[in-house]
Formats: structure tokens, sequence, C-alpha cells
């Protein structure tokens, strides 16, 4: 009975929330009044700490978003466990990187399926719930890579560029609704999926920003607090970067 007390918060859904920016998202937005519904393909140890400390207000959802058939089944139950959603956050993703010529095609239909059209189909059962409120907020992480581009990485770089224009016309069909849509686009941060990144490779990697350092997971959980809030009601459509200024 005890994660009863959290029935009557605003709910928010989080996906990829294992580790990472993921798992930055939760911790920092439970702190506010919000109840989260993580989604993720396995459990961290760090997110079960989390689930301890935050065991009235953080609820894990198992589901691996290769399977995208199931993805109405899983939002049916998550409603019918946890009441309408008020928040998205698209985070799951995963980074095959490689040369286009080389890479295997089931690594490129991975990452169009687990980048592209799982976070579409989310969020279309999600704003579902939101439009019978009139009220929500969906927010995509994107990333630098769609328009910068590098080196190793045109298939993810094309899976996030996609999102980017999915976020601009979904806000126009959602805005009558005062639902938001926006993409923060992070850049380097020292996560799993920037792991490979060490030596001189990381360092001129920090030297193009002009702050000396990578962007943080915590500052990518503040821009999406705000995003979140109130105080964001009259921005949609609009991508965020968020990288210590290395695209400046």
């Amino acid at each position: 009975m005890e994660k009863l007390k959290g029935i009557n918060m605003q709910s928010l859904v989080i996906t990829g929330t294992s580790s990472g920016l993921g798992l930055s998202l939760c911790r920092e937005l439970l702190k506010e009044d919000y109840k989260i519904i993580a989604i993720a393909r396995r459990k961290s140890k760090e997110f079960e700490d989390l689930e301890k400390e935050y065991s009235d207000k953080l609820f894990y959802k198992e589901f691996d978003f290769n399977n995208v058939v199931n993805i109405k089944h899983m939002v049916k139950e998550i409603k019918k466990e946890h009441g309408n959603v008020y928040g998205l956050i698209n985070n799951a993703a995963v980074g095959h990187d490689g040369i286009l010529g080389t890479m295997h095609e089931k690594q490129i239909s991975e990452l169009i399926r687990v980048n592209i059209e799982a976070p579409i189909l989310l969020s279309k059962y999600i704003s579902r719930q939101m439009l019978l409120n009139q009220e929500g907020r969906i927010i995509n992480i994107g990333s630098i890579i769609a328009t910068t581009g590098f080196n190793g990485l045109s298939v993810y770089a094309a899976t996030k560029a996609a999102m980017g224009g999915f976020t601009k016309s979904l806000a126009r069909e959602l805005g009558k609704a005062k639902i938001t849509v926006n993409t923060i686009a992070p850049g380097y941060m020292q996560t799993a999926m920037t792991s490979s990144l060490k030596g001189e490779k990381l360092e001129s990697i920090k030297r193009r920003s002009p702050l000396g350092h990578l962007a943080k997971v915590e500052d990518i959980s503040s821009m999406a607090k705000f995003l979140l809030s109130s105080e964001s009601k009259n921005i949609t459509g609009t991508t965020f970067t968020v990288d210590a200024g290395s695209t400046a």
C-alpha cells in the first residue's frame, strides 16, 4: 500500500532509465512533485537504490523497445496502473557506431526501430491520454550529432535528425490541446554510450567547448525539468542544445 501515496501526483513516463541520462532524469525529477514510470530493459544497481529511496514515487516497467508491436499494450497497462500520463521523455536509444559500408543490416534496422519507430509509437499512444486531459509535455532526447555529423555515426545521426522533424510537426498537431513537444539535443556527455571516448579523442572534444569541459547529465535533467514545468507552456516545436557551447 506504500506506493499509493503518489497516486495524485502528475505522472511522467521516462524511457531508458537504467543508467546515464535516463537515470539522472529520474533522480532529478523525483525531487519534484512527480510520479515516475521508468521503462528499461533491466534494472541497474543504481536504479534499485533510487527505487528504495523513492518507493512511493518511482515505478519500474520492464520493456525492450525492439518489441515495437507491444508498445500499445504496455501503454494500456501503464494507464490501468497509474492513470493518465502528464509527461513523456523519449530517452531510450541505441548507439551502434560503425562505417555505413560495413555496418550489418540488423544493426541499421535496430537503430531505426528503437530510435525512431519506438518513440513515435509511444508518443502516439500516450498523447491520446494527454488529449483527453487537454494538457501534457513530450520531450524527445536528440543529439548534436543530428546537425553536426560525426564519422562512424551516420545512421545514429539520421535517427536523431528524424526525431527533430517529428518534434516540430507533432508540436503543431498537439498544440491546440495545450500539449508541448520539444527536443533536447545533448552534446557529448560522460555516459555509457560515450564510454569509449578516452585519451586524446576525449580531450579534443573538450577543447571544442568554450567552457573547456563536457556537458553533464544533470544539465540535461535541468532543461527537462524546465520544459515539464508551467513556465515553459509557450515553448513548443523547438530544439534546445545543451553541449557546453561546443557547437557555438
